[in-house]
């Protein structure tokens, strides 16, 4: 039956693929046609010239590869948000009724239920804007599903409890999967016009851009935010440039700045980072910024407490808590083992220069430890090269921004100093501007910006070394 259907859509592509060559009624969308195709079939097409090499990975492989390594962190985005949040309800709910609080009211309270005249245009309205004064339209989807809010903070219970992993995941995809779809269809929009205007393929580079922004952003992001930031990104940061191989900015993280300065609201401070309304606590980098934190590091975060509903909640982190993910912060960037995975898989394939992941993190080390042994108010400056690695954005930001093959360097030894660059500039930012606890952004932006400084002067010494020995 498949082989049959298959058939049939072939027989109907063969048909209307003449409409869209050179000189039929749709030639201009020609590209819409090809990048259907060749993602339905293997193209027909052969070689007809002389014989030539074939390399082993192309641009549609190494974009794969990409999303491929992705893959952890997606899992670690719709796991530890999910359970972030369902960990917050537990507790709350936990200590709502230890003040006498009843759950049906401690759920009113916590917004879980939603409010008895609440319409359907305002949960079609909370899904673009993230507006906390609208009914969260999660909630009704998660109690069908059968949730029971005072066992969320355990993986005891039964199936139906929201502390399984299969809950957690459920309840992060929901915030999760409608940002990546956003940004999926903006950057696609934007990939498909400049494509027909130039009247070449569609590059699958946007499927990487529409992976890694939604990893970098809050959970309840405005998706009109996503696709706006997603549109200045793919324009912006690469088809203004000439498109794919030709931007020398990383598109993802130019979106993401462009959010940052543009609605800095909604992707800084201790209200965006965990998908509970009302909820109000600082990440890790967030509390060791702050001034008078001291030396004491572990301590500071042993000791991160956040709020909602008038109930003070504990959230201590520990190294191992900020090594696996299990804290606060951007859905994708908060597990540094899942990003160490993804790695050992772009190194494999040869597509991540572990040279650069390498040079970054003896940057970061190198800095960070020198800035350890000085005495400093603030705790950022305080804190050892070990949490520096697994706190914020430095894990995913070294293994899949920096390691971009467009944007970073191309020589071999630039890429070492481009690495060491990042993870510099990294402590940098994060240790004397108090004000911008991540710093691995601008780091990476910044490097992106020098990459061909780095180059000019890696091969020009190369040049002037070489007409030395052949001048003796």
């Amino acid at each position: 039956m498949l082989k049959l259907i298959g058939k049939m859509i072939r027989a109907q592509h063969d048909f209307v693929e003449r409409w869209f060559h050179k000189g039929g009624k749709l030639e201009r969308l020609y590209p819409l046609y090809e990048a259907h195709d060749t993602f339905l079939f293997t193209p027909g097409e052969t070689t007809k010239g002389a014989t030539h090499v074939r390399d082993a990975i192309d641009l549609k492989r190494m974009m794969s590869v990409v999303v491929v390594a992705l893959i952890p962190c997606v899992f670690m985005a719709l796991y530890n948000t999910g359970f972030q949040a369902n960990l917050i309800y537990d507790r709350a709910i936990e200590e709502m009724q230890q003040e006498g609080i009843d759950l049906a009211a401690a759920k009113v309270a916590l917004k879980i239920t939603p409010p008895a005249d609440a319409t359907t245009s305002d949960y079609v309205l909370r899904v673009f804007t993230s507006n906390e004064k609208l009914p969260n339209w999660r909630m009704p989807i998660l109690e069908w599903f059968g949730f029971d809010w005072e066992d969320a903070g355990t993986f005891s219970g039964n199936f139906l409890s929201p502390s399984h992993l299969g809950k957690s995941l459920l309840h992060g995809a929901l915030y999760f999967f409608p940002i990546w779809l956003m940004g999926l269809a903006a950057g696609g929009l934007c990939e498909a016009f400049f494509a027909m205007i130039r009247r070449h393929e569609i590059n699958e580079g946007f499927l990487v851009t529409s992976s890694l922004l939604p990893l970098t952003l809050p959970a309840d992001m405005p998706l009109w935010q996503v696709a706006l930031g997603m549109m200045f990104g793919v324009v912006v940061g690469k088809e203004i440039f000439g498109g794919t191989g030709k931007n020398f900015l990383n598109p993802a993280l130019t979106a993401r700045a462009f959010l940052y300065f543009n609605n800095a609201p909604f992707i800084s401070g201790d209200d965006v980072w965990t998908s509970v309304d009302g909820y109000t606590g600082a990440t890790g980098l967030g509390a060791l910024a702050v001034k008078g934190t001291g030396g004491d590091v572990t301590g500071t975060l042993a000791n991160l407490k956040g709020s909602v509903a008038d109930q003070v909640i504990a959230q201590p982190l520990t190294w191992w808590d900020a090594f696996i993910g299990n804290m606060h912060g951007s859905m994708g960037e908060t597990s540094a083992l899942a990003c160490l995975i993804g790695a050992v898989v772009l190194i494999a394939s040869g597509i991540g220069s572990w040279k650069i992941m390498a040079g970054s993190v003896i940057g970061l080390c190198g800095f960070s430890f020198l800035l350890s042994q000085v005495d400093s108010e603030i705790g950022i400056s305080a804190a050892n090269p070990m949490w520096h690695m697994v706190l914020g954005g430095f894990a995913f930001g070294t293994v899949f921004m920096a390691t971009d093959p467009v944007s970073a360097s191309m020589t071999e030894a630039g890429k070492w100093v481009y690495g060491v660059l990042i993870g510099f500039m990294t402590i940098l930012v994060r240790a004397l501007n108090p004000g911008y606890a991540e710093g691995i952004m601008l780091a990476i932006l910044f490097a992106n910006c020098c990459a061909p400084l780095i180059d000019y002067c890696v091969v020009y010494a190369n040049i002037k070394r070489r007409l030395a020995r052949n001048a003796e």
